[in-house]
């Protein structure tokens, strides 16, 4: 009778060849931050594909959760391409931080960050990498205002902008590039690594933080280049990107000292200061005793503060829906302690000076700082 041999189990050592799925990383990765970019996938895919074609590439698009399906347009196209991948992410959102998460989410040599809107030209990646291999650059900036660079792509608003921003950077930083605040760049993963910890994820220009934080360490070369019109979808820039801005930039002279978070909670105070006051002032016509204007003035001022800190200074973690409703009801609980100490104190000093703006801003101080202790540690963080 015959035996049959056992077969060896799949998973003996003998069963896989050695070394059979080792694959080196590739040499670049380019990020790409996304919010609402469906149309330009594939376009933005094809022209790396060209442009790469004697390169070992991989494309990262990170996608904050874009409701018109850009992620699942990038992870369809990365179903066929193995090059080509997405993050998306749930629950944050901002270019800085998608940037980050981005070039920390690769273990190529070298980094680049392009936008998703095809106003950049992919043709100068070439270029870039180029320029990195001689080792003697750590980073590549694509300059709109280089000879031979245009920004004429740019809307009218767009671009005055772009030129007051980098001339304030220029100036109050003392950063030596034509443009400080391009969205288009590659560097050696090995030199930006150690900046990370002193990165912010806040903000809409990493490259102006990466400089900053580098403070001259860096072998930085700038490569003039057009900026095309936009074709699909719409600029995500806006009016809250002056405070990010204004953070980023006060947080760099203080050689961060404070963070750019912190910053812009206190500009969001200073806001809230002014309707504090302004509550008070409308009140003591009215013939309302102060004890009772004053807490009425903070109830206001928190309320207000709550929903600017929302909409900027946690705006990569806004609270929504339900979640905003409870994080108020959360936040009006949590600084009734600080309230009350506000409405005392304010109270006392007013009875021995009469001037109520005084007694009012004593008082309103001693909430605002209560306020970024308690919200940082209890309402937005709570996830």
């Amino acid at each position: 009778m015959d035996v049959a041999t056992p077969l060896a189990p799949a998973s003996s050592p003998q069963a896989a060849p050695p070394n059979a799925a080792l694959r080196p990383a590739p040499e670049v990765c380019i990020v790409v931050p996304t919010f609402n970019e469906a149309a330009n996938v594939p376009i933005l895919v094809e022209r790396l594909r060209n442009v790469l074609a004697a390169c070992d590439w991989e494309l990262l698009f990170v996608d904050d959760n874009s409701p018109d399906g850009t992620s699942a347009a990038a992870g369809a196209i990365g179903e066929a391409d193995s090059r080509v991948r997405c993050i998306r992410r749930i629950g944050r959102r901002g270019l800085a931080g998608a940037c980050l998460e981005g070039m920390l989410a690769s273990q190529a040599r070298y980094v680049a960050v392009m936008d998703g809107d095809l106003q950049h030209d992919a043709a100068l990646l070439v270029g870039m990498l180029d320029r990195l291999r001689t080792g003697s650059v750590d980073l590549a900036v694509a300059s709109r205002y280089r000879e031979g660079g245009s920004a004429a792509g740019l809307s009218k608003h767009r671009g005055r902008a772009s030129r007051w921003s980098n001339a304030l950077s220029q100036r109050l930083l003392g950063i030596g590039l034509s443009d400080p605040m391009s969205g288009y760049f590659m560097m050696r993963r090995d030199a930006f690594e150690p900046l990370v910890p002193s990165l912010s994820s806040q903000g809409f220009k990493i490259l102006l933080d990466i400089v900053a934080t580098a403070r001259g360490r860096l072998r930085i070369v700038e490569l003039p280049t057009t900026i095309h019109e936009r074709q699909h979808g719409e600029s995500k820039l806006d009016s809250k990107i002056v405070l990010d801005f204004a953070a980023l930039v006060t947080s760099k002279l203080t050689n961060d000292a404070v963070s750019p978070r912190f910053l812009l909670f206190c500009l969001v105070g200073l806001t809230g200061l002014v309707i504090h006051l302004g509550i008070l002032f409308a009140l003591q016509p009215a013939g309302i005793r102060f004890g009772a204007a004053q807490a009425l003035a903070t109830v206001g001022a928190i309320t207000w503060n709550f929903v600017f800190n929302n909409l900027f200074t946690y705006r990569d973690q806004r609270l929504t829906g339900w979640r905003f409703l409870t994080g108020l009801f959360r936040f009006q609980v949590i600084c009734a302690i600080g309230a009350i100490s506000n409405v005392g104190i304010a109270t006392w000093i007013y009875s021995n000076d009469s001037r109520w703006w005084i007694a009012g801003l004593c008082g309103a101080l001693i909430g605002t700082v209560w306020n970024f202790v308690v919200s940082a540690a209890f309402v937005w963080r709570q996830r």
